[in-house]
Parts: structure tokens; sequence; C-alpha cells
């Protein structure tokens, strides 16, 4: 394993070169070996039904194992999100190295440059990557302790930039044009989670609020009315009138989270359709939440994240008319 250097700007985290990186994934079989120490911890074991009554095969064809129980073949693979994927080990190693140490992410089009795929593939390969920080039914998402800071934000094309047709209906406050996002942040844990909302009612945030805060948590707003029946313990500052901070009362934490985001969005993506935003939302969030472990940490991390997730080309691009992962 390479000696990992401190990287600048957290000098408690230990970083990871690109030389590094290659000189612990040399080869394809060296990717390999790692992802499946990752996938199976305790031992290889089948994607398909868990058994661990498996052998490999011969001449790895069609796949490198086989399960004796379910006689069906399986490959470290089979039972992620990367299952039935073409793209070697080697590439998607450094596609999840490039996803998470760059602090504003990478468009498809420069990963598609820098491993040497097309573009559709770059862009299903980070969606894919992104599915580890996704939503989902395993009891991870427990309301925060506190105290708990929350906020709303808004993204997508401003309204003066659309054609008229476009603008005509549009009536309301600042975010009528845009798509809304609500986040949390505990001061505690330093973690955050956030979600695309629906609207930027008081039930929707309300709700959103108080189900990611324990009911003995304080939580911090901004002035915005929809607020004011939060609850919990409650304090808000009146950004209308410049007030910022009061005492312990700011919401600062997680306009830092927006500010990056919202870069990633300037600088990066450059557009985000609402109907993925919610994809790129959870990949701050979960990036965020493991900033302070070390470059390698953070890649097992993620890929140990991908077991049991699947995510089809066509269920991504299906246009259902809703954004995915919406709140309500």
């Amino acid at each position: 394993m390479p000696k990992q250097y401190k990287a600048p700007g957290r000098a408690h985290r230990e970083g990871m070169s690109i030389i590094e990186l290659m000189d612990m994934f040399p080869t394809e079989e060296a990717a390999t070996e790692w992802f499946e120490s990752v996938i199976w911890p305790d031992g290889r074991c089948c994607g398909h039904c868990g058994s661990m009554s498996t052998s490999e095969v011969p001449n790895k064809k069609p796949m490198p194992y086989w399960c004796s129980d379910c006689r069906s073949y399986f490959s470290a693979r089979t039972g992620t999100a990367l299952a039935n994927s073409k793209v070697s080990m080697q590439k998607w190693v450094l596609a999840i190295y490039l996803c998470l140490t760059s602090l504003k992410s990478v468009s498809s089009m420069k990963l598609r440059r820098d491993i040497k795929v097309s573009q559709p593939t770059a862009w299903f390969m980070l969606h894919r990557i992104r599915e580890a920080w996704m939503h989902d039914s395993r009891g991870e998402e427990l309301p925060f302790d506190g105290p708990v800071e929350a906020d709303e934000t808004y993204f997508g094309g401003k309204a003066k930039n659309m054609h008229a047709s476009q603008r005509r209906e549009l009536t309301g406050r600042g975010g009528v044009d845009k798509m809304a996002v609500v986040g949390a942040k505990d001061r505690a844990t330093r973690n955050v989670r956030a979600s695309v909302v629906v609207d930027t009612t008081a039930k929707t945030l309300l709700n959103w609020v108080e189900g990611n805060a324990v009911p003995e948590a304080t939580v911090y707003t901004d002035g915005e009315r929809a607020y004011a029946g939060v609850n919990r313990e409650h304090e808000a500052v009146n950004h209308s009138v410049g007030e910022y901070v009061r005492g312990m009362a700011h919401t600062n934490g997680m306009e830092s989270f927006w500010s990056m985001l919202k870069r990633a969005h300037a600088g990066t993506f450059h557009k985000l359709s609402p109907k993925h935003l919610d994809r790129y939302v959870q990949e701050f969030a979960g990036k965020h939440n493991i900033r302070d472990s070390s470059t390698l940490a953070q890649m097992r991390d993620t890929v140990a994240r991908l077991v049991g997730r699947n995510l089809l080309y066509r269920t991504l691009v299906a246009d259902n008319g809703l954004p995915s992962g919406a709140r309500s």
C-alpha cells in the first residue's frame, strides 16, 4: 500500500497522488483484487444469493466464479451498481478516485478524456458512482441529535434568461423558476443531509426539518416564515435586515455547503436538469460526510456502499415526469 501524503488544507487527512494510485493499481488484476477485498470483506460470496459455496471458473468465462447453490456465474460486480458494466476495473478505480478528489466533482466530458471511454459511458459511470450516496431504506438516515442548521436554496436557470413563452406563467418569490433543495447540518457531527423537494411550503419544509432532527434538538434557520412552526427549540436569524449571526443562531454551515454545490453547478456541470438534480445533491452530501477520511478510505467506503444497489441505464434516462429523488 502506498504511503499517502498529507492533503493541503486538511493537515490531518491523508491524500493519494495519481502516481501513488497507479502504483497501487498497475494492472486490471490488481484493481479487481482490490474491489473483491472491499465487496467481500468476509470472504467471497455469490452476488445473486449470498451463498459462500463458490468456486473459481478455470477460464473465467462467462464470469470468474460459480455458485453451487443457485447455480449461477458471478463476479465482484454482481449485486452491485457496477453489474453488467463492461468497463475495466482499473478505469472504475480511476473514475471513483477522480470523483472523490475533485472538490467540485468531475464532468462526464473530462472523465471521457481521462480514462478513454465515450461520453455517454462516462456519464453513466458517474451516475452509478452517485448511486452509493442515494437515499435508501437501510436505516442509515436517523434524525440528527443537533444542534441542527436548516436552510433551503434553489437551482436552475434565471427567469430573465428564459424565452417569454416560458416565463409567462411564473409568479411568486425568487425561486419560482427553479428547483428547491432543503438541507440540514448537524453541528455535533458536522454531517450534512439535503434533498430536492417539490415545493417550499410550510408543510413540506416542516416535515423535512422535523424528520431530520430529534425532538430534543435545537434548530437554527433563517427568517423564512415556513419555518415558524418548527416543533423543536427554534431560533432564526433575519437575513432580510442584514442579520446573519446572533450568538449561536446562524445557518453558516449550510450556506457553506450550498456555496460548494453551486460552484460545481457553475464551474463543472453548467446545467443540472431537474430530473437528475437530487443525484448531484446526494453526491456532494455524501462526499462532505466522509471528507475527513483518507482518500483510500473514501474509495473503500464508496465501493462498499455500491453493494446491493442497482441502476439501469433505461431507468436513469426514463422520462417519468418527476425529478429523481424529490421529497414531498
